[in-house]
């Protein structure tokens, strides 16, 4: 996936969103954060969203959007995304289920999908989309807990529900960047890494991930993370066969080897832990003090 492709889609100066339920909430949730660009509101039918007059289709837009919340069945995504990149657009979230998580039929249109996007950025199928705190943008479809910010941590997880409790936490973790990825359909976790790489705001990265398609692209990303010195904490889910099994039908993920893993995170210095409450502690403590190059411990309490 080209990095500058994926800029333009994860820090937007336009929006388009298109359908209604959850829609409406990536219009509410990036004006509340402080969104100041172009946003377009997308629905055959309705007449407004949010107090936005709505366009027909994202090809009655004026320009094309640098990204597009789609929040519409799976088979209606897909013409929508084949208009997207014929008009230019700069990529998109995918908010439907229906993909590769449903088995056969799922696959055959994920690859569709893919098809149809071309070397255009897709975040997702089924997933709840991203939320960049730096640049006020969350194409979302829910609320969250995130406040704009100057600089901060990216959490990158392919589960929407983790995601929306995350950015909830009351612990003072500035979350710059929260990105659920769902499917991958053609943006992976390493796509991401390498883009939140590139933002110098960017303190530490947390993954929360099921599984990774193509180990060569993880560890290129996870050993530029070193050379930069940005630290990565990690939960891996899928240590079981049952919770494998899970994992491929949450997203379709196939999840490896543990031990596997389990080599990987030690040789790319990567902390592994094993719950969300140690994983939010940690990614606070390396946002604040950044890598720690000793494995030396320290112990604090009241008396």
């Amino acid at each position: 996936m080209s990095q500058s492709n994926l800029s333009r889609l994860i820090s937007p100066r336009s929006i388009a969103v298109v359908g209604h339920r959850g829609a409406d909430f990536a219009i509410r949730g990036s004006l509340k954060l402080g969104y100041t660009g172009k946003i377009w509101a997308v629905h055959p039918s309705r007449e407004t969203i949010e107090g936005l007059d709505c366009y027909k289709s994202v090809r009655d837009l004026p320009e094309p959007p640098d990204a597009t919340f789609i929040a519409v069945n799976a088979e209606a995504a897909i013409e929508i995304v084949t208009d997207l990149k014929q008009i230019g657009g700069g990529g998109a979230v995918l908010y439907a289920s229906g993909f590769g998580e449903v088995g056969e039929e799922g696959f055959k249109r994920n690859q569709r999908l893919v098809e149809a996007a071309g070397k255009m950025p897709i975040i997702g199928p089924n997933c709840y989309g991203f939320i960049n705190s730096l640049d006020s943008v969350a194409l979302w479809p829910d609320l969250h807990g995130c406040e704009a910010l100057d600089k901060g941590v990216a959490i990158i997880t392919q589960s929407g529900n983790i995601g929306l409790n995350m950015t909830m936490q009351s612990i003072g973790l500035p979350i710059a960047y929260m990105f659920t990825l769902g499917n991958q359909a053609n943006t992976s976790i390493s796509d991401i890494i390498n883009a939140v790489l590139d933002d110098d705001r960017v303190s530490a990265i947390g993954l929360h991930m099921e599984g990774v398609s193509d180990i060569e692209a993880f560890d290129n990303a996870g050993r530029r993370a070193l050379e930069k010195k940005i630290p990565i904490v990690a939960i891996k889910t899928g240590r079981t066969n049952t919770s494998s099994q899970i994992a491929l039908s949450h997203t379709s993920s196939l999840t490896g080897s543990d031990q596997l893993f389990d080599v990987l995170f030690d040789r790319l210095g990567i902390a592994r832990v094993d719950n969300v409450p140690e994983f939010l502690e940690t990614l606070k403590l390396l946002s604040i003090f950044g890598a720690i190059d000793h494995n030396g411990v320290a112990s604090m309490s009241c008396s």
